[in-house]
């Protein structure tokens, strides 16, 4: 048998081997895997197969409309409850000195808001928990303590990001297959010119494709959060599949969607008169969490703070105080919520805090 020669160009063709380490493999990530291949094959014939093949899906009237449209309500007493001048029935009072601080997508986690009662009862809400409970095929669940989203139409913010598109998924490069589903609970409506989530359908399917092929591995973060360039957009939108769409929804909807489905934010036109409203909830399998995470879940609880839009991991925590120009601590930044929720088993199990 003659010997085989080996030429440079033989080398150069090969596919480079990386040898860097996954920073965000552990003692979960089989499992999560399994379970996630294991959902991915399955056929349902109800919204879980829309889920799985287009990257999200709405799911009509998961709680009563009557029910959404009072957690607004809430919503609105605690923005009105730093003695500023807003009034929400008073548009010319709809603005950001008169707001309590918010994100560059306005979205609400400070003063201890992942915690107040009535987001906790959003958490708890049956219609809300038996979607993810039915994804993942378990009772078992962990929730996020993410953040509350409220847009005003017209409201001049020139640090506010979502005047321009922003797309985005939240999962790490690193990452393999399906690995958090997040939610959007909508308690207002939002119709063509109203403020609402923007996704990329059947992006989903090309995520890890674009990684590999079109990311330089040397800029791979584990954090799962990567925005996209106009210009790495256009990779996707090359696809026939992929269709770049505004979810319209009533109060009481949920929409849920992959986190490697671009998306993002979209604030209300101008001549809109509704004020967007939504609460960012996230459920995983409580065996998926490490007792790392788990750990982390529990100090953050315990201080009252947010972390990401994952359950599970990605626990990035929010504990950020509130200050004044001044430099002295916001004396309405009482480092807790104003309304406390009850402590029960089913919420500290929710939390991480207890186990099932």
């Amino acid at each position: 048998m003659s010997a085989t020669t080996i030429t440079t160009e033989t080398i150069t063709d090969q596919p480079k081997l990386t040898l860097r380490p996954n920073p965000l493999v552990n003692e979960k990530t089989a499992l999560i895997e399994e379970t996630a291949a294991k959902i991915s094959a399955g056929s349902y014939k109800d919204w879980r197969d829309d889920l799985l093949r287009e990257g999200y899906v709405v799911i009509k009237g998961a709680i009563p409309k009557t029910k959404a449209e009072s957690y607004q309500k809430d919503i609105f007493n605690w923005l009105e409850s730093f003695g500023t001048e807003l009034n929400i029935q008073d548009k010319s009072t709809w603005k950001k000195e008169n707001l309590p601080a918010a994100s560059k997508i306005s979205s609400f986690t400070k003063f201890s808001l992942p915690h107040e009662k009535f987001f906790w009862n959003i958490r708890q809400e049956k219609g809300f928990r038996d979607a993810f409970a039915k994804f993942w095929g378990t009772d078992e669940l962990l929730v996020s303590f993410d953040s509350i989203n409220v847009a005003f139409p017209g409201l001049k913010d020139e640090e506010n990001i979502t005047s321009r598109p922003w797309p985005h998924v939240d999962q790490s490069p690193y990452r393999n297959g399906l690995a958090c589903i997040q939610g959007i609970a909508a308690l207002s409506d939002a119709g063509p010119k109203d403020g609402s989530l923007i996704v990329y359908k059947n992006s989903h399917k090309y995520t890890e494709q674009f990684f590999r092929e079109a990311l330089d591995e040397e800029s791979w973060s584990p954090r799962d959060n990567v925005a996209f360039t106009s210009e790495q957009l256009e990779w996707f939108e090359k696809k026939p599949d992929v269709q770049k769409l505004k979810v319209l929804v009533e109060p009481g909807d949920l929409i849920l969607w992959d986190s490697r489905t671009i998306h993002y934010g979209a604030q209300p036109e101008a001549d809109s008169d509704t004020i967007r409203t939504v609460a960012y909830i996230s459920y995983s399998p409580a065996n998926f969490a490490t007792e790392e995470s788990l750990a982390k879940k529990k100090e953050v609880f315990e201080k009252w703070g947010g972390t990401s839009h994952w359950a599970h991991d990605n626990i990035n925590p929010r504990l950020e105080r509130v200050y004044l120009p001044n430099g002295e601590l916001d004396p309405r930044d009482k480092g807790e919520p104003s309304n406390k929720p009850d402590l029960t088993d089913d919420l500290l199990k929710l939390a991480g805090v207890k186990s099932y």
